[in-house]
């Protein structure tokens, strides 16, 4: 079986997964699915895990990744769920060597996001199941909102 990237959230999401599934693609994974959340609701993150253990009763033998922005925040609420192989982190699902190493290496892979300092264009072919692009102009947000999310799963403005 191919690559399975199943995507919630935002537009910015939409397209790192195209990215993610070109790099899924090059390095010659097979029978894996990748789960790229979101976390601005809480719902959004139910929706996720929901998710997550369906895979694994419909794909048992199939590796399944966790990324995005609820793991972002919360790699080890993912990582203990037994359905989930690996955990990244925002930056390190753009990363091409990511997909290259991922037998053998650490179950959860996120970095500090507050670190990022450089929002990588990053060049697509396409976007599956969609008739239009989407252009990422900014990563992350220098504001504090009470409510909001964003900083904390995306780092600062870039």
């Amino acid at each position: 079986m191919t690559i399975e990237v199943v995507t919630f959230g935002c537009r910015l999401n939409t397209g790192e997964s195209e990215v993610i599934r070109q790099h899924t693609n090059a390095a010659g994974l097979a029978d894996t699915v990748v789960v790229n959340t979101c976390a601005v609701t809480a719902e959004a993150v139910s929706q996720a895990r929901q998710q997550i253990r369906k895979l694994r009763r419909e794909r048992p033998l199939a590796r399944i990744v966790v990324t995005g922005c609820a793991a972002q925040i919360d790699p080890q609420m993912f990582a203990a769920m037994p359905e989930v192989d690996r955990v990244l982190g925002n930056e390190e699902k753009l990363a091409p060597n990511v997909w290259a190493k991922l037998d053998g290496a650490e179950k959860i892979s996120v970095s500090d996001i507050m670190a990022a300092a450089i929002a990588a264009p990053h060049r697509l072919q396409g976007l599956a199941q969609h008739t239009r692009a989407f252009v990422q102009v900014q990563n992350g947000c220098d504001h504090r909102c009470t409510f909001c999310v964003i900083p904390y799963s995306r780092g600062n403005s870039r």
